[in-house]
């Protein structure tokens, strides 16, 4: 039995792309970048939520993007097509 209780899922991915982290991170760490709905206390809000990924798990902090990378473009890059993605399935609907 856990000691403590599990976080209720607020987060929900309608599309999502992974893009590998470079340098100065560990390898095998990844920004995790989706469009979906999140729960706010106003509701379920459409947003982009950047997630850092080591070994295939989601960590507890937020993104970094090191200075000197190419890190903040490729991201960028990725959430301009994911919005894009996003917008076409939208207006199949």
């Amino acid at each position: 039995m856990p000691v403590e209780a599990e976080p209720a899922e607020t987060f929900f991915p309608q599309v999502s792309k992974t893009v590998p982290a470079g340098t100065p991170h560990p390898p095998d760490t990844a920004y995790h970048i989706s469009i979906g709905l999140e729960q706010w206390e106003s509701g379920f809000i459409p947003v982009v939520k950047i997630q850092m990924v080591h070994e295939g798990k989601i960590m507890d902090r937020g993104p970094s993007f090191p200075l000197g990378s190419e890190d903040h473009q490729k991201v960028n890059k990725a959430i301009c097509e994911l919005l894009e993605e996003y917008a076409a399935g939208n207006a199949k609907e």
